[in-house]
């Protein structure tokens, strides 16, 4: 048996794959995401990660001011980003909910996240709640957008969302998602009454790919050796391991 936060992992380390990457950065809240690269790198792919919840785990001497050079310059490859609310047109919101400045309920902030959406090279979103009161039909207020005006300079777009029941293409030239896939236990239907936007099904929606025992193996053991320093708790909880004292 495999674990739902192992399944998201392998998910997000296949989409990883879909497109060529050099070098991805991965946020500070993030251990599925981290999951899923260590992923790649434990099965050979050639990838530099920055780690930027790690201070060993990246090269900056100067935290995110170089982080976004580098993203600038077009050498971030992949970003992982989520949202407390996210619409049909993978417009995301981190600012909070309610009349603006949106005080009804607050979320963590926007930080870099519209700047990194549109520099970096392909953006995985990503958020394991999937409810309507996370995917909605409009977000309350704009963090980042899904899609720019014409003439906007504008490097990437989202690739995918992948969530807690399933995995969403996204479709820039019509701003909108597909699905692509439900997870285990999951159908169209269950998927499309948890979600507040609406969305196309292009023919039969396969189920995702459960993890293979090679990749279950990885992530239990190389994966996890590598995220017990930063990542104690969900390592306990989900691969069942402690760091020494």
């Amino acid at each position: 048996m495999f674990k739902p936060e192992e399944l998201l992992a392998t998910t997000i380390a296949r989409l990883i794959r879909e497109a060529p990457t050099r070098h991805i950065a991965v946020g500070a809240a993030s251990p599925i995401p981290a999951a899923a690269c260590w992923l790649c790198v434990k099965q050979g792919d050639p990838l530099r990660l920055s780690l930027l919840h790690k201070r060993t785990g990246n090269p900056f001497t100067e935290g995110s001011r170089e982080l976004f050079d580098l993203t600038g310059q077009g050498r971030v490859d992949l970003f992982f980003l989520g949202g407390g609310e996210i619409d049909g047109q993978a417009n995301l919101n981190l600012i909070g909910t309610g009349e603006w400045p949106g005080m009804a309920v607050r979320f963590p902030g926007s930080f870099g996240s519209a700047f990194m959406y549109y520099m970096a090279g392909r953006t995985i979103l990503f958020r394991e709640e999937h409810s309507p009161r996370v995917l909605v039909e409009r977000v309350a207020h704009i963090s980042a957008p899904g899609v720019s005006e014409p003439g906007v300079f504008r490097r990437g777009h989202a690739q995918a969302l992948v969530t807690g029941r399933c995995v969403f293409r996204f479709h820039p030239e019509r701003a909108r998602f597909s699905l692509a896939s439900v997870h285990p236990g999951e159908s169209v239907e269950s998927v499309r009454a948890m979600t507040g936007f609406a969305f196309d099904v292009e023919g039969e929606v396969p189920e995702t790919p459960a993890p293979t025992e090679a990749e279950l193996a990885l992530l239990r053991g190389a994966v996890c050796d590598e995220m017990l320093e930063t990542y104690p708790e969900f390592c306990a909880r989900v691969f069942g391991r402690k760091a020494a004292a």
